[in-house]
């Protein structure tokens, strides 16, 4: 490398902090989140972000170099959201990972673009509140009394079946959203009744119904859990 070469930042937690300006890289991310959740991922760009934020993209790229290190930091943001019970032992981890995984999905919902990114985040470049919130998960499943070894593996089987069951529900969800209709009204057109039926799928809460469908599903994966843990 030469003397006028600078050496490459690999990722924007590594970045100094610019101090006493106007614009605030907390401001950036905000603004950022708030058009991902409006407006989806294939909206983002930083010549629309700057036009929210009032300012040019020059005084953006001054926080973010670009917009992969912007996706950093917002999913580092909504993963700030994550509550993540701690668990003692082997009498209440069970209820502490439901906790978190029903923690996981709320998010998600809310923030329906996250699971398309979060595969864009390499390990090495996540930031505080991932560290920190996969960590106490982590925690649940060593608390359970799965060996160092293997409570990674029991994470990954838990976190994969929230992730894609939210995943699934938030593409369901943006599909009514773009219909026009509510949820019940969508469910009704599905099930083949006119709009003024009475009873039948129209009645039903579907939001009740996704409710119990995920539970059921994570109730099954905490079962094989706990049938494994029996074994070691």
């Amino acid at each position: 490398m030469s003397a006028d070469q600078k050496p490459e930042i690999a990722s924007v937690w590594t970045r100094p902090r610019r101090q006493r300006e106007q614009l605030s890289r907390e401001q950036i991310v905000a603004e950022a989140v708030r058009l991902l959740d409006a407006d989806g991922l294939e909206a983002l760009s930083m010549r629309k972000l700057g036009t929210r934020l009032d300012a040019g993209a020059t005084s953006l790229y001054r926080h973010v170099a670009n917009k992969d290190e912007l996706i950093e930091l917002v999913v580092d943001e909504v993963y700030g959201e994550l509550a993540v019970p701690a668990a003692t032992g082997a009498d209440d981890w069970r209820a502490a990972a439901a906790a978190s995984s029903e923690s996981l999905r709320a998010m998600i919902l809310r923030h329906p673009w996250v699971a398309s990114v979060l595969g864009q985040v390499g390990l090495i470049h996540l930031g505080p509140n991932v560290t920190k919130m996969s960590g106490r998960m982590a925690a649940v499943c060593q608390a359970a009394g799965f060996p160092a070894q293997e409570s990674e593996l029991a994470l990954n089987t838990l976190m994969s079946y929230v992730i894609g069951m939210a995943t699934s529900e938030a593409a369901y969800l943006s599909l009514i959203a773009r219909s026009g209709k509510t949820e019940q009204e969508f469910a009704r057109s599905l099930a083949g009744e006119g709009d003024g039926a009475a009873g039948g799928a129209g009645e039903r809460d579907p939001g009740k119904e996704r409710d119990e469908t995920f539970d059921y599903g994570l109730q099954r994966v905490l079962d094989g859990l706990a049938v494994r843990l029996t074994a070691i």
